[in-house]
């Protein structure tokens, strides 16, 4: 009798144990963070002092506010040209402009880009009517092509302070051999991918050429200007503006 009241008090205990032990949960595999953009994504708020390939990635989409004769770097470290670059771009979209890289400035970047990382009103088409792998000028293809994207966020910036009318654009990068069949210089810039030459659209050659002084461009070529009276030219290199039809 002792041994039967021993075995089932046993029993009880141990299912009164069971009823309060909770299940234990099977934790399905975390799910990747959301991708903001398909481009390229920030995961971190960016201020003067910071370096690494974020920083370099918002350099190139502030490329274009380096403020009047300026130029930005493209070097991965957050200085106070960096800091000063984002301050423009956050006042030309009305944002508060306190030089840090943020939610609301990167909010503003991904509503200006393409999946390609080109912005929305530019196409890397535009850049390189010479040939479809960006070879066969005097930098890699891929740095050819790189120093257009740069180009073409610097125009995004023009377009914008300029009322975000359309900029034609009839040509940017060329090879050796493009360049050689339009006569171009030996040392052109188009060479090195970072220059594209400026329909007149509804601005005009001189409001172009005058606009351009703003937005990082080191060469400025338009009216008055040897070859240049049909279009503007503008590139990055050493400073060189000269528009002399536009007092420039």
């Amino acid at each position: 009798m002792k041994t039967r009241l021993a075995g089932v008090t046993a029993a009880l205990v141990a299912g009164a144990v069971a009823s309060f032990v909770a299940p234990v949960a099977v934790s399905a595999p975390a799910a990747p963070a959301p991708t903001a953009d398909g481009c390229y994504s920030w995961s971190k708020t960016l201020s003067e002092g910071a370096s690494g390939d974020d920083v370099r990635n918002l350099q190139i989409r502030v490329a274009g506010y380096p403020g009047s004769g300026g130029s930005l770097a493209i070097d991965g470290v957050f200085g106070p040209g960096t800091k000063d670059a984002v301050v423009r771009f956050q006042q030309a979209y009305g944002l508060p402009a306190d030089g840090v890289a943020g939610e609301s400035t990167f909010a503003k970047i991904y509503e200006l880009q393409d999946d390609d990382c080109s912005p929305v009103n530019f196409d890397y088409s535009e850049l390189n009517t010479c040939n479809s792998d960006w070879s066969g000028g005097k930098l890699s293809a891929d740095e050819a092509k790189a120093n257009a994207l740069v180009t073409m966020w610097k125009l995004q910036a023009m377009r914008h302070a300029m009322g975000d009318a359309a900029i034609q654009v009839n040509g940017g990068f060329r090879s050796v051999s493009c360049n050689d069949s339009v006569g171009g210089a030996p040392n052109s810039r188009h060479l090195y991918g970072d220059a594209a030459d400026l329909g007149a659209g509804s601005q005009g050659f001189c409001a172009l050429a005058l606009q351009a002084r703003d937005h990082g461009f080191g060469e400025i070529l338009g009216p008055g200007y040897p070859g240049h009276d049909d279009h503007v030219h503008v590139a990055g290199g050493a400073d060189t503006w000269s528009a002399p039809d536009c007092g420039l």
